[in-house]
């Protein structure tokens, strides 16, 4: 992230701030529901990273995360 543009670290910076501010707004969500979120908000910066901050790797990333989050399931075993 040294090397990357500023409009890059910019963006960067809003959505982990944005991810932080919403995570605050998540105490009454179910175990899955917040899976699920944290599972979107990996999936989007993994697509964005991966895609060069590509709008369709970061959304499609968000929706594979959000899947996978939501299969989680802690008190499986």
């Amino acid at each position: 992230m040294k090397n990357a543009p500023i409009r890059h670290r910019h963006g960067m910076l809003t959505a982990a701030l944005l991810l932080a501010v919403a995570a605050t707004g998540c105490s009454n969500l179910s175990q899955r529901d917040k899976n699920t979120a944290i599972g979107a908000g990996v999936g989007a910066a993994a697509g964005a990273i991966l895609t060069g901050g590509g709008t369709l790797g970061t959304l499609g990333g968000a929706a594979v995360g959000g899947v996978i989050g939501n299969q989680v399931d802690p008190k499986k075993k």
